[in-house]
Order: structure tokens, then sequence, then C-alpha cells
């Protein structure tokens, strides 16, 4: 008998004898910098005679680790494997492929600091960050192994007379899994053991700028005894291998968690229906984010103020959960401003393996450029209030950044930035400000302060985002407690870590008998 499911406890730094142990995770990972990582697939590792390096942004220089970058051949390879390995293991029963899951989970928290410290280094995640990555890792496997075995029972349907009916969910066939690098634990393993759980068998293909702790996920499900095939390993370029395993016609579906752009395109290619294709594939999308804040005159500024900074400026706003707009009503607007501004200015930029360290460097010089151009575009738009310069040259850091003032159909209020950089906007009253909130093409999460309670029933009537949270802050959503998936342009609204996750990795099969 399972217990019920309980989210994994965060670590507590704090203490001694966890500081130790994350400290001597960062030192063996540290060690592993030259390590090379092959490829999987069918079960055997495969070096490809083709490597890419994955850098450390905090020490732009430093090699975390070589991985094997796949061709389409492989790729193609991989198809074949993974459909190999289906028939087999789509008869699993629910029961069994959970309690993978369930080993998987209890390797996982054995290693977890060695897990987090791969995340400190190849994504430039502070301690507390990296340990909620694996902490939220945990929770996938543990959440949906107990689901898997819940949607494998019975559905009773009515019954008629002289007829028996059965409703059952069963697999779809291979899929490919297209994570990103910002949560590159806790995503990919939530995406790879929903497919999994469900019968599929899976082709992952990491994200080419975190690749090696999703490496290190892998030999995790290798070692808790996932069969040959079931799940292959191949890193790679999107144009390369991405798009030939979207648009393959043996390719059943795909489950995506990135930017619009690259979301769109996949959707877009995924539609098109080839030579050889026997079903219309299923995309399951999670894209960005252009997530708001609201404080109204009511709400208690100060909560309001720390909320709005954690949101913004957690893991370097490189979260698609992250507030990017602080919508404040004119009375106090000048208030929550300085309260923010002065909690930015205080954060302590530094390299993420510094415990102390509160905002580390963005990813990578392509994202270092992105966010300081909008630096620019909000000086043109608006006032720049703090930060907005770089910090240091050995990583990819970014002072924490508020401009002011900004029109609220300007390219800072519509436009993702993924980076710390946080825009406040004016809002005349309440319903000019949820006006404001909706106007752009995203609804991811969104956030109210307020102690007015008919403020708060409108909002939760009419903010159209898929995670909307009231005086707390908008990221850190928990599985199980807090099924996360936008609307729009967010993507399908897929509600990962919820009770309706596991369907989109389905199709419901009705049997009638007549007796």
């Amino acid at each position: 008998m399972v217990p019920e499911f309980v989210n994994e406890a965060l670590t507590d730094f704090s203490h001694p004898e966890p500081r130790q142990a994350m400290q001597s995770a960062l030192r063996a990972v540290h060690d592993e910098f030259a390590r090379e990582w092959p490829l999987l697939i069918g079960g055997a590792h495969v070096t490809s005679g083709a490597w890419f390096e994955s850098l450390n942004p905090c020490q732009k220089t430093q090699v975390v680790g070589r991985v094997a970058r796949a061709s389409q051949s492989h790729a193609e390879t991989a198809l074949d494997a993974a459909w190999a390995s289906f028939p087999e293991w789509s008869r699993w029963q629910p029961a069994e492929r959970a309690r993978l899951l369930l080993k998987v989970a209890a390797l996982m928290r054995a290693r977890k600091h060695l897990l987090s410290a791969t995340m400190v280094y190849e994504a430039g995640k502070t301690w507390g960050e990296a340990d909620a990555d694996t902490a939220e890792a945990i929770d996938f496997l543990e959440y949906y192994a107990r689901e898997a075995v819940r949607l494998g029972g019975p559905h009773p349907l009515p019954r008629l007379a002289g007829e028996d009916n059965e409703l059952m969910y069963v697999p779809l066939g291979v899929g490919i899994v297209i994570p990103p690098w910002n949560f590159p634990l806790a995503i990919t393993c939530g995406m790879t053991a929903a497919a999994l759980v469900t019968g599929n068998t899976v082709i992952l293909k990491p994200a080419s700028l975190t690749p090696v702790v999703a490496a290190r996920m892998v030999e995790l499900f290798r070692e808790a005894g996932t069969p040959p095939g079931v799940l292959n390993f191949v890193p790679g370029s999107g144009g390369e291998i991405g798009d030939f395993l979207v648009g393959h016609p043996r390719t059943r579906f795909i489950s995506f968690t990135g930017s619009r752009e690259v979301g769109t395109h996949i959707y877009a290619l995924a539609a098109q229906v080839q030579p050889g294709q026997r079903w219309l594939k299923r995309v399951v999308a999670e894209m960005g984010g252009k997530d708001a804040i609201i404080v109204d005159e009511s709400a208690d500024l100060e909560a309001a103020a720390s909320g709005i900074t954690t949101s913004a400026y957690g893991f370097q706003g490189q979260k698609c959960s992250a507030a990017s707009r602080a919508i404040v009503l004119e009375p106090v607007y000048q208030d929550v401003l300085g309260r923010v501004a002065r909690q930015a200015e205080a954060l302590r930029v530094g390299p993420a393996e510094d415990p102390t360290t509160q905002v580390a460097a963005v990813i990578d010089q392509s994202q270092y450029d992105k966010v300081l151009s909008y630096v620019e575009v909000g000086q043109r738009e608006g006032r720049l209030v703090v930060g907005g310069e770089p910090h240091g040259d050995e990583g990819w850091y970014i002072q924490p950044t508020v401009v002011a003032d900004v029109p609220e159909r300007g390219r800072l209020s519509q436009e993702e930035i993924f980076g710390p950089l946080l825009s406040f906007i004016r809002a005349r009253d309440y319903p000019h400000a949820l006006a404001i909130a909706n106007g752009t093409e995203y609804g991811l999460t969104g956030g109210v302060y307020s102690r007015d309670r008919r403020h708060l029933e409108q909002a939760r009537a009419e903010f159209q985002v898929g995670n909307l949270y009231f005086n707390r802050k908008i990221t850190g959503a928990m599985v199980g407690a807090q099924p996360f998936g936008g609307f729009d342009m967010s993507g399908t609204d897929s509600k990962a870590g919820g009770p309706d996750y596991l369907l989109l990795f389905t199709q419901a099969k009705v049997v009638v008998e007549r007796f």
C-alpha cells in the first residue's frame, strides 16, 4: 500500500550537516567536469563521434561536461528502439510501471545534492533554487506513480440492459520529450515520467544548454530497471534532430516546454500529416508568459513588495512564471516602487556555488545580450530606477533591474524577456489594472495583493491566467496542490502535476460486450 502523496521537503542549508553535504556534492560534480556523456539508444551507450560542451554560466569558459551530439541517423535508430520496446512496455501493469517511478524517486532522493550541485554549475541555480528543482522532480515521480495506479483502475460507466461497458486508458505509442533549460531536472523528469508511466516509450532530447543533469537523470532510470529502448537519450540541436523527430511520421506525440517561438513552430510542424502517418500527433505544450502582479491600495505593501521581488528575480527571472510586470494602482504606486527598488538593489549577485548568492548569472551569451537590449528599450519607454548593468566579467551577470512608468502597450509590457528585469506600470483604478494584466497574448501566471474581497473575487473571475495567486508570490507551484499550465500563447494548459495531466499521454477506449 503506497502512502498518500506528500511533497518532498526542501533542504534547510542553515544547518551544518546539509550545508556540508552540498559542499561535498559540489566538489564531486567539479571532479567530473572532464566526464563524457554518451547517447543512450535501445539500452546501449552510443558515442556519436561529435560532442558539444556544457558550460557554467557563472564562469563562462568552464566546461561542466562533454555530451555526445546525436545525428538524424541516431534519431531514426532511437525511433526503431522505442517502437520495438513499446509492445512489451505497454503491457506492463500500471502498478508495475508506478513501482519503477517510485524506485527512481528513491534513487533521486539519495543523490539529491549531487543533482542539485550539477544544476548549480550547469544552469547557474543558487543552492535554494537547485534544491527546489530536485525536490519537484521527486514530487513528479511520486505523484505520477500514484496517478497511474488510479488511472489504471476501474472507471464505472452506466449499465445498460444486457450489456457490459468498460472504459480504459491506453498509451499512445512513441513520443518525443523536449524539455527546457530553466528547470533541467524537474520539468525534464516530470515530462518523461508522465509519458513512461502511462505505457509510452520515449525519446528524450534534452535542452542543449543543460544536458548533463538530464544525463544523470537517465542514469537513474536505467539503474532503477527501465527496460532497454523504453527511454532513449539523444541530445542534439533542435534544427537537426528536433525538427526531424517532431515531423517524423512514426512520432505519436510531442511533449514540449519552452519558448513561444519554438512551441508554435513545433505545433505547426506536428500538424502536417506526413506520408505513411496513421494518426494526428498530439502536442502537449507549455510555453512562455508575461506574468503580472496587481497591487491595490488596500494591500499589505511590504508583503506585496517582497512577493514581487521574489517572483521577479528568483533564478534571475528565468522562469516562465516569473513576475515581469508590477501593475500598481496610482495611490500606492510610488510607495511600492520604492520598496521593490530597495529590495532589488540589496540582492546579492554572485556565483551560484556561493551559498550566500541570491542572484547568479543568466544562462548564456544570447540571453545576456537579449536582457541588456531590453534594458535599452526600457530606458526609451520608461525610467530606469535600479540595475540594468552587467556585474563582473567572469559570467553572464546582470544586476536586478527595475524600470518604472512603462506604457501598458510598450514592448516591456508585452514581450517575454526571461531575465532579471521588472516593469512597473501605473493603473488608474482596479478595472484598469485587470485590463492591463489581461492585455498580452500570454496567460500563464498572475497575482493580486489586496485586502478587498470584492477585488479578489473579480480577479478570480476575470484575470485570465492558468495559475492565479492571491497575496503571495506567483512562482513555485507545488505538485499535486497547484497543477501548472497556462492559457492562450502560454500553451495548451496541460496542468502538469495535476490529476488531468496523465490523460494527455493516453487515449480512452470503450469496450461493450452484449450478454
